[in-house]
C-alpha cells in the first residue's frame, strides 16, 4: 500500500486458483467498521531486481457508510518515496454479506485491501494490488482506538514490547524488552535483547524517550538509544495509539544493516505484586512465530513459520510440542523438556532447543524470539483451560496469513465456518489472497479438521481439499482464536483465526462433574455440580444425568444449565445399604459426558443403651460393709468407651460419679460405700447413660 502490519497470528498461505467468486462490493455490512482504528502492516515490496522490507502504521475514521477520512500514516521502506511521516489520505471501502471487505486508500501510490471483519469490530486485512511480481505484499490488522487515551499522560507504568523486521538487505532482526514511563515522556527501567541477524546480545540503555506529536490523529514518537558489545545505536519509531495500554510502532530511521526497519506492538504490563517470578508462566501457552533463514534444503534463505504449546509448571521446567514449516520442509516436535527463568521485570531465559528469550506482559502471555539464526520471533498467548475436541471449532471465523517473511508468501484475508462435527471436522470459507503474480479475489477454501485434548492439548491437524491441497497443524488458544502452520507451503507464514462478527457464541462443552461430599451414610444426600466450558446459550443447556445403580443413589433425568450461566447444581439422593457400595453418577451435554463416583456407606449401629445396674450384696450394715454395683451395657462400649454417671439418693451410701465401660467391654463394677446410720435405710442408686437410667435399692442397716 504503500503498507501496514500485524504482530499475530493465522491462516493457510496455499496458492487457490480454483473456484473463484467475485468479491461482493454491496456494502450491506458498511456498519461493522464505524468509528476510529489504529492500524499496522508489514511486508514486502518487489520487482524484477528483488524485494525489499516495507512497513506502515497509521489511524483513520470510518463512518460505517463506505468513507474513510481523517486517515493519517507513517511508511518505511528501502529506497526513495518509500518512507512517508504523518501522511493525510482519505478513502472508501465496502463490507460484503459474509463479512469480507475491500477498502481503497487515496495515498501517494494507491493502495487496495482486502479485510475480514472480526467479532469485536476490528479487522485482519492485506494488501493485494501486487502484480506481474511488482508491487507490495503484506498483511496487518486494524484494532479499535481510543482517543482519550491520545495524550503524553497516558502512557504511564510497565510496558513490554517486540518489534522485528529486516534491513537493506533482507537479514531478519528482532528486539523484545520492557520499560517503565512516568507518562511525561520519560522511559526508565529500560531492559531488552536483541537477535541481529542470527547474534542475540543484551542492550544497555543510556536513555528512552517519547513524545505524543500530534494529540488528535495519535501519533506519537519513541527513542532508544544504547549499546550493544560497547557500539552505541539509537533508534527511532513512530507510533499510534491503539489504547494507552497498546501501541503500534514502527521504525523511522532509513533502512540499514545498524538500523532495520522493526515494526510490532507496545503493552502494558500486568505485573503481580511483588514482580513476575517462575510461577508467572504456569500452564499452556500457545506460541506462533515467524522467521528467515537457511532451510536445510540447499536454497537460498526462506521463510520460516512455527506454532506450538508451551507448557509450564511454574517452577522452572518446560515442555514444548511444536509444528515448524521452514522453506516447505516441516518438521514436528513432541515433549522437548527444557528450563526457563523469570526475572521480576518479566525478562524471561528458556534453555530449550536452540534457546530464546521472552518479555511477559502477563502471566503465560509473552513477546518472544529464538537466540539462533532463524531469528524466529513472535507471541505467546494462554491457553484456555478447556480440554479441545472438535467442538470446540466451530462457527465464524476471519484468518489472515500474519507478518510474512518474503515477497514469496502469498498473503491472504477471508471469513471461514468450521462445522464442529466429530470425528472429521468440515470447514469452508472465502479468502482472498495477495501474492506477487497478482491478487486473487473470492478464493473458495475447503478442508478437513481434527482436534485433540491428548499428547498437546487444542492440537489439530487439517487436510485442505481446495486449490492445490496439502495439510497444516492447527493450535487452540480458545474456542474463538485458534493459529495454524501450513506443512507443505515453501513460502509459509504463521496464520491466525479469530471469531468473526457473524460468529454465534461458541457452544459450550461439559468440562467437569463434581459429588460434595462424595462419600455419604444411606438415607443422607450428595450435592452434584455440572460445569461448561463457557456461557450456557440462550435457552440454557440442559445436561443429561444418570446413576449407575438406582437402588442405592437416584438423580434427576437432567439438570439445567441456565442461559448465561456456566454451572448448575442437583440433588443427589441415597437409600440405606448393608454393604459399602460405591454409585457411578454420569453427566452428558453436546456429545461430552463426565463422570463422578459416589461412595454410600451403611449407617452405624445405634449407640448401646444402659440395659441393668445390680447391688451386691443388696443389704449391708453400715459403715462396716460395702456393696459392688455393676452397670451392664446393651451392646458393647463403642470408640472411646462409655462413660456411665451415678448417683446416691442418701448420704448413707456413696458412689463415684461414673464408673467407665471400656470400649468393646459390656459392664463395669464399682464400690458403694456406706456410713454408720441410726435406723436402717433404704438408699437408692441410680446409673444413666445415652438418655438411659437404671435404678436399685441398697439396705443400710443399723
Amino acid at each position: 500500500m504503500h503498507k501496514l502490519n500485524a504482530l499475530l497470528l493465522l491462516c493457510l498461505a496455499l496458492v487457490f486458483a480454483a473456484n473463484v467468486q467475485a468479491q461482493s462490493n454491496s456494502g450491506v455490512n458498511n456498519a461493522e467498521l464505524n468509528g476510529n482504528y489504529a492500524f499496522t502492516f508489514s511486508g514486502f515490496t518487489g520487482n524484477s531486481g528483488g524485494s525489499s522490507v516495507f512497513g506502515a502504521v497509521g489511524r483513520f475514521t470510518a463512518d460505517g457508510s463506505g468513507n474513510i477520512t481523517n486517515g493519517e500514516l507513517d511508511t518505511n521502506g528501502v529506497g526513495p518515496g518509500a518512507a512517508l511521516a504523518a501522511q493525510a489520505f482519505t478513502g472508501t471501502y465496502a463490507i460484503g454479506a459474509d463479512n469480507r471487505g475491500v477498502m481503497t486508500l487515496n495515498i501517494p501510490g494507491g493502495a487496495k485491501l482486502a479485510f475480514a471483519m472480526m467479532a469485536n469490530g476490528n479487522a485482519q486485512f492485506i494488501e493485494f494490488d501486487a502484480t506481474g511480481g511488482v508491487g507490495t505484499i503484506g498483511s496487518g490488522t486494524m484494532e479499535k482506538a481510543d482517543t482519550s487515551a491520545y495524550n503524553t499522560a497516558s502512557i504511564s507504568g510497565d510496558y513490554a514490547f517486540g518489534v522485528a523486521g529486516f534491513d537493506d538487505a533482507n537479514n531478519r532482526a528482532a528486539i523484545a524488552g520492557r520499560f517503565t514511563s512516568n507518562g511525561a515522556g520519560a522511559l526508565t527501567n529500560e531492559a531488552g535483547d536483541v537477535n541481529a541477524y542470527g547474534t542475540t546480545s543484551s542492550m544497555t540503555f543510556s536513555s528512552a524517550n517519547y513524545s505524543v506529536s500530534d494529540t488528535s490523529t495519535g501519533r506519537g514518537t519513541l527513542n532508544f538509544s544504547f549499546s550493544i558489545g560497547g557500539s552505541p545505536f539509537s533508534l527511532n519509531y513512530a507510533f499510534y495509539f491503539v489504547n494507552a495500554g497498546k501501541l503500534f510502532v514502527m521504525g523511522t530511521d532509513p533502512v540499514s544493516a545498524s538500523t532495520p526497519l522493526l515494526n510490532g506492538v507496545v503493552l502494558r504490563q500486568q505485573i503481580p505484586a511483588g514482580g513476575f517470578s517462575n510461577a508467572a508462566l504456569n500452564g499452556g501457552m500457545v506460541i506462533y512465530l515467524t522467521g528467515f533463514t537457511f532451510c536445510g534444503n540447499g536454497s537460498a534463505r526462506s521463510s520460516d513459520a512455527l506454532a506450538g504449546l508451551s507448557t509450564t509448571d511454574g517452577n522452572g521446567a518446560l515442555n514444548i510440542t511444536f509444528d515448524e514449516n521452514c522453506g516447505g520442509l516441516s518438521n514436528s516436535i513432541s515433549g522437548l523438556s527444557g528450563t526457563y527463568s523469570v526475572a521480576s521485570n518479566g525478562r524471561t531465559s528458556m534453555a530449550v532447543a536452540n534457546g530464546g528469550v521472552a518479555y511477559l506482559v502477563s502471566p503465560n502471555q509473552a513477546f518472544l524470539f529464538s537466540t539462533d539464526s532463524s531469528v524466529v520471533s513472535g507471541f505467546g498467548e494462554p491457553q484456555a483451560a478447556m480440554s479441545f475436541t472438535n467442538s470446540a471449532l466451530n462457527g465464524n471465523y476471519a484468518g489472515v496469513a500474519a507478518t510474512p517473511a518474503s515477497f514469496g508468501v502469498q498473503v491472504f484475508s477471508g471469513e471461514f465456518a468450521p462445522d464442529g462435527a466429530s470425528p472429521t471436522g468440515n470447514m469452508t470459507g472465502t479468502e482472498d489472497i495477495g501474492a506477487s503474480g497478482g491478487p486473487v479475489s473470492g478464493a473458495a477454501f475447503q478442508a478437513a479438521y481434527a482436534i485433540s485434548s491428548s499428547s498437546a492439548n487444542g492440537r489439530g491437524t487439517m487436510t485442505v481439499a481446495s486449490g492445490e491441497g496439502g495439510n497444516a497443524v492447527i493450535y487452540m488458544i480458545s474456542a474463538t482464536a485458534f493459529v495454524a502452520v501450513s506443512l507443505n507451503d515453501p513460502n509459509p507464514a504463521v496464520l491466525l483465526f479469530e471469531q468473526s462478527a457473524t460468529s454465534p457464541p461458541p457452544t459450550p462443552t461439559l468440562t467437569s462433574l463434581t459429588l460434595s461430599p462424595a462419600t455419604v451414610t444411606g438415607g443422607d444426600s450428595s450435592t452434584g455440580t455440572v460445569t461448561l466450558s463457557g456461557p450456557a446459550p440462550s435457552g440454557g443447556a440442559q445436561v443429561a444425568l444418570s446413576s449407575s445403580d438406582t437402588s442405592v443413589a437416584t438423580v434427576p433425568s437432567s439438570v439445567t444449565v441456565t442461559a448465561g450461566a456456566t454451572s448448575a447444581t442437583f440433588t443427589v439422593n441415597t437409600s440405606a445399604v448393608t454393604a459399602s457400595t460405591t454409585v457411578t453418577i454420569s453427566a452428558a451435554y453436546a456429545g461430552v459426558t463426565k463422570t463422578a463416583s459416589l461412595t454410600v456407606n451403611p449407617a452405624p449401629p445405634p449407640p448401646p443403651t444402659l440395659s441393668s445396674l445390680t447391688l451386691n450384696p443388696s443389704t449391708v450394715i453400715g459403715g462396716v460393709q460395702s456393696s459392688t454395683g455393676q452397670v451392664t451395657l446393651s451392646a458393647p462400649a463403642p470408640a472411646g468407651g462409655a462413660t456411665v454417671t451415678l448417683s446416691s439418693s442418701s448420704g448413707a451410701a456413696s458412689v463415684p460419679s461414673s464408673v467407665f465401660v471400656p470400649e468393646g467391654a459390656t459392664s463395669a463394677t464399682f464400690t458403694v460405700n456406706t456410713s454408720i446410720v441410726l435406723v436402717s435405710t433404704s438408699v437408692t442408686i441410680s446409673a444413666s447413660y445415652n438418655g438411659t437410667t437404671r435404678m436399685a435399692s441398697l439396705n443400710v442397716l443399723l
